[in-house]
């Protein structure tokens, strides 16, 4: 297996966690936020996991721009949720 076989298939394995996991819990807790309720710290130890996950990826994504709109869109999706929870917080 080459290195562009081994990164397509850790891509690969990512997105469908993604699609599978992380996605439906994130799109649960943008409706929550946006319904103007808290985030536990739970809900706050998913999200800081998945972004540490992200920054660890960010250079896989970049030497692969067939990744990039997706992985800027759930990155752009988790700060959403960060950002209306802080909201919900100052109010």
């Amino acid at each position: 297996m080459d290195s562009s076989e081994k990164e397509d298939g850790i891509a690969y394995v990512l997105i469908k966690r993604f699609e599978t996991q992380r996605l439906p819990r994130a799109l649960d807790l943008k409706e929550k936020v946006d319904g103007g309720e808290r985030l536990n710290d739970l809900d706050l130890a998913f999200l800081e996991e998945v972004l540490n996950d992200a920054k660890r990826i960010k250079p896989l994504v970049d030497e692969n721009p067939k990744w990039q709109s997706i992985y800027t869109k759930a990155v752009d999706l988790y700060e959403d949720i960060l950002s209306k929870a802080s909201e919900n917080e100052s109010e």
